[in-house]
């Protein structure tokens, strides 16, 4: 520990927490962050203590939704202030950099956009303690979004208000065992829109090299975006057939960070075009620790944003391909797997969800009805002659 950077107002408290003093309201406050001293964790404590120091400049710090554990948090609790009282925009603003210290830096962005996109526009001048289920519906209701964008945006403030209650800045949540909905609206298909065979073959005769493993690669392994730019050599098993999905790295992400949900931390079957594309991949990058190179600079791609704008665009205008935006290669592979009559609980495996609900549920016009013979088979492990043979689980076979 006695080489770390030294930060000012930040230091070690103990073994498992980091220490940072500032000045509020002419008084010298300490508090104590629960992270291990470490040299990453030192500099992340540096930056949160930043974001308060910029917070009480600005006015916008809230003592008990930034430290809510705290023994000042009730002293220097924000509450109503003059005629408007404390309203919606700078309780949301104080909330979401009290969030920095604990949230992915990909899920801080979205809340943020969430945030500044429709409630702050819309009642970050409303009193806050008197934000009622009425004002949040009126909102719900004239914003021309999905409901699927909706109950999203709902979830975001939701987690909000929720703290507000806890910090005693707002009676009950307006929000809590409700999601606004509108009545009749088009439900979002997730906007499944599959490459056909022709359009693959099209956009992959079009690319060479780099570009060719890549989009090869996601239109057979069903990966995302952020998923495939932060895959390493380590995590491609070529003897086993596997490639290990173990973190992601969006285009707001400085780093690589843990798989979003527990499903996501998963092995995908190496299908044979798949392992076409990875070992002539591996030509080209096996020396080095990432997979996939940006080849207009030599370096890792750091997100979807320029295999988008310099990779992607281009090779679909150069086959003549309708546009679509690369997460169509994942609901591509999903199509193909289905339409081919592999089980959806598989295909959900390897697609990183928890159960095959949402394949079901997004992607069950690819499902192939039952052919003519189904539940044949049923019948002659389990029924023959009229009488029950073998009890449901055991091996037909032993």
């Amino acid at each position: 520990m006695g080489h770390e950077r030294k930060y000012e107002g930040v230091r070690p408290g103990s073994g498992s927490s980091i220490e940072i003093d500032f000045r509020y309201n002419e008084r010298r406050c300490k508090e104590r962050l629960p992270l291990e001293p470490t040299p990453a964790n030192l500099k992340r404590a540096a930056l949160h203590r930043a974001a308060v120091l910029a917070a009480i400049r600005d006015g916008s710090f809230d003592y008990a939704t930034t430290f809510p554990k705290s023994k000042n948090a009730q002293r220097f609790s924000l509450r109503p202030q003059g005629d408007n009282g404390y309203t919606v925009a700078p309780y949301l603003d104080s909330w979401i950099k009290a969030k920095a210290l604990e949230l992915k830096s990909s899920t801080l962005r979205g809340y943020e956009k969430v945030i500044n996109r429709y409630w702050i526009p819309t009642i970050g001048k409303d009193r806050l303690a008197d934000l009622r289920r009425p004002r949040i519906k009126e909102v719900c209701a004239g914003l021309d979004v999905t409901n699927k964008t909706l109950a999203n945006a709902q979830s975001v403030l939701r987690a909000a208000l929720d703290d507000a209650v806890e910090n005693e800045l707002l009676d009950a949540n307006p929000l809590a065992n409700w999601t606004y909905a509108k009545a009749g609206a088009v439900q979002e298909d997730d906007d499944i829109d599959p490459f056909t065979a022709a359009e693959q073959r099209a956009i992959l005769s079009g690319l060479a090299g780099h570009a060719k493993n890549l989009v090869q690669t996601a239109l057979w392994t069903g990966m995302r975006t952020s998923e495939l730019v932060a895959l390493e050599w380590r995590d491609v098993d070529f003897v086993a057939g596997l490639i290990r999905v173990r973190r992601i790295r969006t285009q707001h992400s400085k780093s690589p960070e843990p798989p979003k949900t527990k499903a996501g931390r998963r092995d995908i079957k190496m299908l044979p075009p798949a392992r076409g594309a990875l070992q002539a991949q591996y030509e080209l990058t096996g020396h080095q620790e990432v997979v996939f190179f940006n080849p207009a600079y030599g370096e890792p791609w750091t997100g979807d944003q320029a295999i988008r704008k310099t990779m992607w665009q281009p090779a679909l205008e150069r086959a003549k391909v309708r546009y679509r935006y690369p997460y169509q290669t994942r609901h591509t592979y999903a199509s193909m797997m289905l339409s081919a009559g592999e089980h959806p609980m598989w295909v959900a495996q390897q697609m990183g969800h928890a159960d095959w609900g949402v394949i079901r549920r997004v992607y069950g016009r690819f499902m192939p009805e039952a052919a003519p013979d189904a539940g044949d088979r049923a019948c002659r492990m389990f029924w023959v002659n009229g009488q029950q043979m073998v009890n449901i689980g055991e091996n037909a076979a032993s």
